[in-house]
């Protein structure tokens, strides 16, 4: 921050020193000028008289030359004179503080001050959000200092461009500010000095599948399939290329990946769930569910004419003996009668699967202003509980106006 300072402060030294000293050249300048043009008048005289007397054209060089030194010595300015051009140097003086003042006021206005202070208050709390960081018992980062670490951090990657584990961190501080440009560009540089790394390779290969960029998916893609290959029952691997083959419409792909990770699982893990409802996720995508809840919602005379312009309309399908939904869906009013389907896809959670209820019991309800919550005024639906094989249709009429 001194050097900073120290720079600034020598330009604008600099600034006024040409300032004063233009100005100063220019009345020295002023005299010397008449001097000189004095002089060559002066001697150009001398000359033109020797060659006239010479020519025979006067017969008193002498006196002539008497003539034309007093004429000269009239012509020098006074003492006061002088003295009134060395005080009219002061007039710089308001032109000085203009100088100075326009400067500081430019700098404040498009330097980047505001900017550079919050920087260096960043650079003094930097060590200790890093030791924060490292430390299990600290009190977690929020996410304001989990940015200002990040600017910290890559301030000291200036400085240390080989450090591989800044970089990792860097990288990984992108993810979860969910900054992929920085996560991409700090990845790249540690697989620079690390290209053998395999985790850095699928930290790499997360950011690129969750970019918007289907460039930046096919390149996860060429990436975990060679990763694959060397390692193919790499958990984390797997589910990354099921992720991607999912984000890029291959379900297919997607879901031979999520089966391996399932078969590689030990009995009892709690993430068989999970992947067992991004499996049905992916069949219900690429049309291969096998039981799906066909669905059929009609509206009464009386709710047709009351119809909310802008209402929401909520499915929720439960079990009929808990009250907590097993399938939810939400989309907005249109044409009635409306006919849809819900599916596993549509399950709140992936423990409790629709594809798995033996009876369901459908209630359907027209949010006048979207609120997932009922509001008085909102129409509602509710079917009888019915035994259900995962084929035959149900039908919702809309037909009770909350009070």
């Amino acid at each position: 921050m001194s050097a900073f300072w120290i720079t600034l402060s020598f330009l604008l030294l600099a600034a006024c020193t040409l300032f004063i000293a233009a100005g100063w050249r220019q009345r020295q300048a002023s005299a010397g000028d008449r001097d000189r043009l004095n002089q060559r008048f002066y001697h150009q005289r001398i000359d033109e008289l020797a060659q006239d007397e010479a020519q025979g054209v006067v017969a008193e060089r002498p006196l002539l030359e008497r003539e034309l030194q007093q004429t000269l010595l009239a012509d020098i300015p006074p003492s006061q004179t002088l003295q009134s051009h060395s005080s009219r140097r002061w007039i710089l003086l308001p032109g000085l503080i203009v100088l100075i003042g326009v400067s500081a006021g430019t700098y404040l206005k498009t330097g980047g001050l505001t900017q550079f202070t919050g920087w260096m208050q960043v650079q003094q709390a930097y060590p200790e959000l890093r030791a924060r960081l490292m430390d299990p018992g600290a009190k977690p980062l929020t996410r304001e200092e989990l940015a200002r670490l990040q600017l910290g951090l890559r301030t000291a990657l200036q400085s240390e461009p080989d450090n591989l584990a800044d970089w990792t961190m860097l990288g990984r501080l992108g993810m979860v500010l969910n900054n992929a440009d920085i996560a991409s560009q700090a990845f790249e540089h540690a697989l620079q000095l690390a290209p053998n790394d395999l985790a850095l390779k699928q930290d790499y290969a997360e950011v690129l599948t969750r970019s918007s960029d289907p460039q930046d998916n096919r390149q996860a893609s060429l990436l975990l399939q060679a990763l694959l290959k060397a390692d193919p029952q790499n958990l984390r691997t797997l589910s990354l290329l099921a992720f991607n083959a999912y984000g890029q419409q291959q379900y297919d792909q997607a879901i031979d990946a999520w089966q391996t990770v399932q078969s590689l699982l030990p009995a009892g893990d709690s993430r068989h769930a999970m992947i067992a409802h991004s499996i049905e996720q992916a069949r219900s995508a690429a049309g291969q569910q096998s039981r799906q809840l066909a669905l059929t919602v009609s509206l009464a005379p009386q709710a047709e004419k009351m119809l909310p312009q802008d209402g929401v309309l909520y499915i929720s399908v439960s079990d009929g003996a808990s009250p907590v939904p097993v399938a939810v869906k939400r989309m907005p009013l249109s044409h009635f009668p409306l006919s849809l389907t819900l599916d596993d896809s549509n399950a709140m959670m992936p423990n409790r699967l629709l594809s798995a209820q033996h009876q369901v019991e459908v209630r359907v309800r027209i949010s006048r202003d979207g609120s997932a919550n009922p509001q008085p005024g909102d129409w509602l639906g509710l079917s009888a509980v019915t035994p259900w094989d995962g084929h035959q249709p149900i039908a919702v009429e809309l037909n009770k106006q909350l009070p």
